[in-house]
């Protein structure tokens, strides 16, 4: 049987991708104390690394859509370490870090695509707080990484 949460997401016409694997000494998610700390998740779309630098190469545009995908893919580790997004009572936290030039302001505007997408499935549970840094380089070049804090029920 679907669980809302997987239900909501087919309403919104989004399909999770598959969890990736941690690229490095690192699990991907960690249960504890009720909260769920996922690992910094880079944005993937059409299978494809959203690779380059805001401000430089990438536009705000491009760079909300790969906080989304960031999004999708925090939600793609929860379902597999939780076995049911059902069981994310609160989307506590977010973290985006915005590959950006020096002179580039709008990281919260890029941190909106994963922000606004937490909503959309969550309704006001996935109101969170969030910080939006710029960044000087990300690993394997990507345009954004996001992780998060998320209060799980039992």
């Amino acid at each position: 049987m679907t669980d809302s949460v997987e239900a909501r997401l087919a309403e919104l016409g989004l399909t999770l991708p598959v969890a990736a694997a941690p690229v490095a000494a690192y699990v991907p998610v960690v249960e504890a104390g009720g909260l769920a700390h996922v690992s910094g998740q880079l944005p993937f779309i059409d299978g494809k690394l959203v690779t380059g630098r805001l401000g430089e190469d990438v536009s705000t545009e491009e760079g909300y859509a790969a906080a989304r995908a960031c999004g999708l893919m925090l939600l793609a580790q929860l379902k597999a370490a939780l076995g049911s997004l059902d069981r994310v009572e609160r989307i506590v936290k977010l973290g985006a870090f915005i590959n950006s030039t020096g002179d580039y302001t709008d990281q919260p505007k890029v941190a909106n695509g994963v922000s606004e997408l937490m909503v959309a499935v969550f309704g006001d549970a996935g109101k969170h707080a969030r910080s939006a840094v710029g960044v000087p380089v990300l690993p394997l070049g990507a345009a954004v990484e996001v992780d998060a804090i998320v209060a799980i029920k039992a």
